[in-house]
């Protein structure tokens, strides 16, 4: 039994350590996509499963959300970091663009911090949706229903909130069983053939627009100029794909321990600090050399190295205060040293 925790714990480690990986390459390339069409490509298809997957995850780690406390937890853990960055992304914009004025908006999340945002959100619509019947027909109604609304936009996060709920609700009710049977080596294969084909179909037959549509932050008529009655059609189709995709992905994951599986139990600080890296970086000659010349393997060699970086134990210590509004790391980083 011990031996199957341990390898459970790897393979989620594992899965989140490339998906946050996958998140800086694609924010790195975001700027630059349409330079190229296979950039193009490797974003879109990136973006189809990278944060559907992290989202499930999430949900699959929501077990114990009927107990006491459950809330406030959360309260504490995501909503105040939250608060925090974007309060820190607010002086950083203001200094790096030398805007004329800084704007503290704590409703209108900066850049990548919408997912926290969505994330206090989403638990928060767990608690009422595990009381329901039929909880996953009804989030997948109202995220199709949603993108009719043209106000919504990224104010709070909610556009997002409610297309992407459905993955995180269907991430609770999955068990570890649901997982070892993706796993099969049959299912491993044929996942591994349906990315190749969809990573195909977006080069040659998707149009880049699809763009829009991964996001989920605009609404149908702003994504097709109208308020078209079908929009509703396309959400339900991208759905298919992005569940699709996602189990695909999740389907590769190996099992066994890595030289980068310990990193997976420190995505949440990379996600929150390769912002800072990333928009000083698309300031620089660097970026600008690596966007003129076409250095593209540049930022995959980028990505890896800013990715393990951040996830280092020096930098998670430093930056503990402000993610946990906890000294220990750093208490024992500085123990250590004054032993040595």
């Amino acid at each position: 039994m011990a031996t199957q925790v341990k390898e459970r714990d790897y393979y989620f480690d594992n899965a989140r350590f490339i998906l946050i990986f996958l998140v800086v390459f694609g924010h790195f390339i975001s700027p630059i996509k349409s330079q190229s069409d296979w950039l193009y490509t490797i974003y879109n298809f990136i973006y189809t499963f990278h944060m559907p997957a992290f989202i499930l995850i999430s949900g699959f780690f929501t077990k114990g959300v009927r107990k006491d406390g459950y809330l406030s937890k959360i309260f504490r853990k995501i909503l105040i970091p939250y608060i925090v960055f974007q309060l820190i992304y607010s002086f950083f914009y203001y200094d790096l663009y030398n805007k004329s004025e800084m704007k503290l908006n704590f409703f209108d999340p900066h850049w990548a911090l919408w997912f926290l945002l969505s994330l206090v959100f989403w638990n928060v619509l767990l608690k009422v949706f595990v009381k329901m019947k039929y909880p996953l027909l009804l989030a997948t109604g109202i995220g199709i229903a949603v993108g009719y609304i043209t106000e919504i936009g990224t104010y709070l996060s909610l556009l997002r909130t409610f297309v992407f709920f459905p993955v995180f609700l269907l991430g609770h009710y999955l068990t570890k069983r649901d997982f070892k049977q993706i796993l099969k080596p049959s299912i491993r294969i044929a996942s591994g053939v349906f990315l190749v084909l969809m990573f195909l179909a977006y080069h040659f037959f998707i149009p880049d627009q699809a763009k829009d549509w991964l996001l989920s932050s605009s609404s149908y008529a702003d994504i097709l100029g109208h308020n078209e009655w079908y929009g509703g059609v396309i959400r339900l189709g991208l759905y298919a794909v992005m569940f699709l995709s996602t189990f695909s992905f999740l389907a590769i994951i190996p099992k066994r321990r890595f030289f980068f599986t310990e990193f997976g139990e420190r995505t949440l600080y990379i996600y929150l600090l390769h912002g800072f890296v990333l928009k000083y970086l698309f300031t620089t000659d660097l970026f600008s050399k690596i966007e003129d010349n076409n250095y593209y393997v540049m930022l995959l060699v980028l990505a890896v190295i800013i990715t393990m970086f951040l996830a280092s134990k020096p930098v998670i210590a430093l930056a503990q205060p402000l993610i946990e509004l906890r000294w220990s790391k750093l208490n024992r980083m500085l123990k250590k040293e004054g032993k040595s």
